[in-house]
């Protein structure tokens, strides 16, 4: 396999085959191939075609190395865990207009909040009933005591 201009072309080297048929291909070039196969607008089917190799078996090749950056990316702490707090701050009821029927209303209020992975979630409108109902399911968190 050899680099062009273009990216890689030829037949991805193989290495070494095992008594089953399996092969074992040259750990550059399958990544240089794997890397190939994750640039946008890329025919991983094409791809393998053009290089020999199964495309079932590069797209699990592209799958893995997605997984790993995955995990890479994630954190190793529990969920929650990194605050277990989320802050909650009263707004000022919505001015509504006095409401026609006979039937006691409760006050509308707003509840913003900022979740430790980045979710900001904004509650506008609701009853003193959705708040609470809210504010618990934020509050929930299962952190193992440790």
């Amino acid at each position: 396999m050899t680099l062009d201009g273009t990216g890689i072309s030829g037949q991805l080297r193989v290495v070494r085959v095992l008594r089953n048929g399996k092969r074992r291909f040259d750990p550059v070039e399958k990544e240089r191939l794997i890397d190939a196969a994750l640039e946008p607008g890329v025919s991983v089917a094409g791809l393998a075609l053009e290089h020999g190799v199964n495309a079932n078996q590069l797209r699990n090749w592209v799958k893995l190395r997605q997984d790993q950056r995955a995990e890479n990316a994630l954190t190793v702490l529990p969920a929650c865990a990194a605050s277990t707090f989320i802050p909650v701050v009263e707004a000022a009821p919505i001015a509504r207009p006095p409401a026609t029927t006979g039937r006691p209303t409760s006050p509308r209020v707003r509840l913003k909040a900022s979740l430790p992975n980045g979710v900001r979630l904004e509650l506008e409108g609701a009853d003193a009933q959705a708040l609470s109902a809210m504010i618990e399911a934020l509050g929930r968190c299962d952190v193992p005591a440790g």
